[in-house]
């Protein structure tokens, strides 16, 4: 008779447990198994999370894109989720649409098909999760909501998978439906009847890909929502449930959760959830937003990723302890294994979970993470102990029908360290001549509100037919209150004094207005109340020097004899506390003084949301 040997693999992550004769935790599947593992994956967007590592050299961007996707290398991610860009600030900066007016589409803005690709290339098993934190204006016909017009923005959710597979060859599995507010069961109905009629019956929907409520109750009592739900997503939901999402028979997951610092503590957490959003809450996937800390630093969230990768001019990455931490889960099972009925809480703190593919491999993974070294950022953790204590792991059911045990061990490997960390560069400058641009953004840039693309000038044979042009002329549908002006970030947020210096071409007649900037010193979420030192002109023939965005704080004002279409060159100068300005090399005003902010990053942007050209920009700081 054939016997048949079990593969072990025993994973432990936090404080002291001895594995010796003591407290007994039974490992069976003779009772039946769980709820089947459907992956940890890592979120890209929500936003703009990932906007600096398309701008790291080889071989670094290589190595950093290894650590995430590689399978038994580095977290080996089972699930790369991304935001469908819709040209709104959804928390560390904008994403592009494919569709930034209605009678547009064009499938290669921005990066996340070149990162999802570059998933592919490494994993061809992962599973892509697209999900719109906002929408294009011109989706809400006027409203700054999205489902008035469910037909509309099905169609364009459904043209984004569509673009995703004859564009990339990618094909989206999953689609979320989220809003900071609500969502609608209409729309998530049409959603999925417009799906089937494009051909993408396999396309599964995640909703609400936010609350566990109402969505759960409203499937228990409409059956055709019930078949068009496939997934109840939950955003940190603190590793529990309701009992209404468990009665609906539906996959849980926890599809956006983490959202804290990656030290320590920032470990922690991840390990902490990973195990006991299954344990507490029968989530079978959780996601972690974000995927890498790629965005600067001083943006709202900063280093929240599995690793950090901010520093495209230096090649500098840090490889953080959540991919370590993720590594003990995913490079020892697959989606498609499944839970085991028996896991649970330790005796003395603490929890285990337990998989098979049932094939003879088991995976079993430990946690006993302390709760001042587990602590998310989200929701509050109630109270709890953890101390060292022993405990006994027996197999029984079809696991003890082996003649032996094989733990199993993958071999660990890393690349060489990074680059030394390096401050932005003092002196940096683009002219954005880029016949063929790899990716629709200009390096380091950060879009705050508006999108900034690159831009082939066809009618002007001079010197500015390449340019950076900000490209939206109405808000977006979006959660976030976005500034009433588009604002492109860069550079050291600890720049002091500096020069700023760009060829400016607005495009509104009488109405248009552009800016350049320095030591601004908010972005994100948080930019509508960004301060610091911004040299507008306008089309109107007037210039303005303000201590804030929003153009209310006025330092220095006057004419300036600017007009739209045509090209004008403002250099700004911040020392100390004077600010003096050049417009096409004259002084425009005599210095003025401030007094705040002592520091921030460099900028453009415009009056509003309106059409209008950059180029030759350039910084230099002391």
């Amino acid at each position: 008779m054939e016997q048949r040997v079990l593969a072990v693999a025993v994973l432990f992550l936090g404080w002291s447990l001895s594995f010796c004769l003591s407290q007994t935790y039974l490992l069976d599947d003779e009772e039946g198994l769980g709820r089947v593992f459907d992956g940890i994956g890592g979120l890209s967007g929500g936003g703009a999370t990932s906007r600096l590592l398309v701008n790291y050299a080889e071989p670094y961007r290589r190595q950093i894109l290894d650590y995430l996707f590689k399978p038994h290398f580095g977290a080996s991610l089972h699930i790369l989720k991304v935001e469908i860009g819709g040209d709104a600030q959804t928390t560390d900066g904008t994403e592009p649409s494919h569709m930034h007016y209605e009678n547009d589409e064009n499938y290669f803005r921005g990066y996340e098909w070149w990162l999802m690709k570059e998933a592919k290339k490494r994993n061809p098993n992962i599973t892509l999760i697209g999900l719109p934190w906002a929408f294009p204006g011109w989706v809400g016909h006027g409203k700054n909501w999205p489902y008035d017009y469910p037909d509309i923005t099905a169609a364009y959710v459904v043209n984004w998978i569509l673009g995703a597979k004859q564009y990339h060859d990618l094909d989206i599995q999953y689609v979320g439906i989220w809003n900071e507010r609500s969502y609608d069961n209409k729309y998530i109905k049409l959603l999925r009847y417009t799906l089937d009629k494009s051909g993408l019956g396999s396309v599964r929907i995640i909703a609400s890909d936010n609350l566990w409520e109402p969505i759960a109750l409203s499937l228990l009592l409409d059956p055709e929502l019930s078949r068009a739900v496939d997934v109840i997503g939950a955003h940190y939901p603190g590793t529990n449930t309701v009992m209404e999402a468990v009665k609906t028979k539906k996959k849980l997951w926890s599809s956006e959760d983490y959202s804290t610092f990656n030290d320590e503590v920032g470990g922690g957490c991840w390990a902490r959830i990973l195990n006991q959003n299954y344990v507490n809450g029968l989530m079978t996937s959780t996601i972690s937003w974000n995927l890498v800390a790629s965005y600067y630093d001083e943006l709202p969230f900063g280093r929240d990723g599995l690793m950090t990768a901010e520093e495209p001019w230096s090649g500098n990455y840090v490889v953080e302890s959540p991919i370590w931490i993720t590594a003990h889960t995913t490079q020892f099972t697959q989606p498609g294994w499944t839970y085991l009925q028996t896991v649970g809480h330790l005796a003395q703190g603490g929890s285990y979970v337990a998989l098979t593919d049932g094939k003879g491999n088991l995976t079993v993974v430990i946690e006993t993470m302390t709760h001042d070294h587990s602590v998310c950022i989200r929701p509050p953790l109630p109270p709890f102990s953890v101390t060292s204590q022993n405990a006994t792991f027996q197999l029984k059911g079809s696991f003890v029908s082996s003649s032996e045990v094989v733990i199993t061990l993958h071999v660990g490997t890393t690349y060489p360290d990074s680059p030394p960390s390096a401050r932005f560069p003092k002196v940096y400058k683009d002219n954005f001549n880029v016949p063929n641009p790899s990716f629709s953004e200009a390096p380091n840039f950060a879009d705050q509100t508006g999108v900034f693309e690159y831009y082939i000038n066809m009618t002007d044979p001079g010197p500015h037919v390449f340019t950076l042009r900000q490209v939206l002329t109405e808000r977006p549908v979006t959660w976030v209150a976005d500034a009433d002006q588009t604002i492109s970030v860069i550079g050291d947020y600890q720049w002091q004094n500096l020069t700023v210096v760009c060829d400016v071409f607005m495009e509104s007649i009488k109405t248009g207005g552009v800016f350049i900037a320095a030591r601004v010193d908010k972005g994100g979420q948080s930019v509508r109340s960004a301060k610091g030192v911004f040299f507008w002109v306008f089309a109107d023939g007037t210039y303005k020097v303000t201590n804030d965005l929003a153009g209310q704080t006025v330092l220095a004002e006057g004419q300036s004899g600017t007009r739209a279409y045509g090209w004008n060159t403002l250099s700004l100068t911040v020392e100390g506390q004077d600010v003096s300005g050049l417009l096409n090399g004259d002084p425009l005003w005599k210095k003025t003084v401030v007094l705040t902010p002592k520091n921030g990053w460099a900028a453009i942007g415009t009056h509003s949301f309106e059409l209008a050209q950059f180029d030759n920009f350039a910084v230099v700081a002391e």
